[in-house]
C-alpha cells in the first residue's frame, strides 16, 4: 500500500464525509451525534483552506483514505498561535500507520503556518488516538471527566499537547500568515 499525503481539495468532500460518518455513527472519538452532509463538509474545508490553515489528505492512489487538520485552538486573538488537531483515517485501514504519516505531515505544516502549540483533543479518551499522539511526542496536559454522553455511557475527554517551531522561547513573528 503506498499511501500519499496532500492538501485538501473541496473535491474530497464526499470521501471525507463518509469517513467521519463511520466515526459519528460507531464510534466515541467525536461527541457529535449526527454525520455532517457532504454539503456541511464541503463549507468546513472552505472555511479552514481560507484561514490558510493546514487540511491534507492521505490517499492510496486516488481514494481518500484519511484525513487531518489544525484550527485556531480557540477565537479569541491571544489563542493565534495555538492549534487544535483533528485526525480521522477510514474505518477499515486504522493501523495501518495513515494516522502517524498524516499527524507528522500536519505537525509540519503547523509549524509552517506559524503555529507554536497544538492540543489534541480526544473525545472518549480514545485508547488509540492517545497511543497515535504519544508516538508523536505529545505529553498528557489534562483529563476531563464524564464530558460527554454517547454509546449509553460518560466519555472521558483527554488533552495532550506538543510545542511547535520555537514553542514559547520566544514571542512570534509579525509576519505569520493569518
Amino acid at each position: 500500500m503506498t499511501i500519499s499525503v496532500r492538501s485538501v481539495t473541496v473535491d474530497d468532500a464526499e470521501a471525507i464525509a463518509a469517513i467521519y460518518a463511520h466515526h459519528v455513527l460507531r464510534g466515541t472519538a467525536t461527541y457529535e451525534i449526527v454525520p455532517p452532509t457532504v454539503a456541511e463538509t464541503t463549507v468546513k474545508i472552505e472555511t479552514i483552506t481560507d484561514r490558510s490553515w493546514p487540511f491534507l489528505v492521505a490517499c492510496e492512489g486516488a481514494e481518500v483514505v484519511g484525513y487531518a487538520y489544525a484550527t485556531q485552538f480557540r477565537d479569541r486573538p491571544a489563542y493565534a498561535f495555538a492549534c487544535e488537531n483533528s485526525i480521522y483515517v477510514a474505518h477499515d485501514r486504522r493501523g495501518s500507520g495513515i494516522g502517524k504519516r498524516l499527524l507528522t505531515a500536519l505537525l509540519d505544516a503547523a509549524e509552517t503556518h506559524g503555529f507554536r502549540q497544538m492540543v489534541a483533543v480526544i473525545g472518549g479518551g480514545e485508547p488509540a488516538s492517545v497511543a497515535l499522539h504519544g508516538s508523536c511526542a505529545f505529553e498528557h496536559v489534562g483529563r476531563l471527566e464524564g464530558m460527554g454522553w454517547k454509546a449509553g455511557r460518560w466519555l472521558d475527554t483527554v488533552y495532550m499537547q506538543i510545542a511547535l517551531g520555537g514553542g514559547t522561547a520566544s514571542a512570534p513573528t509579525a509576519d505569520r500568515p493569518a
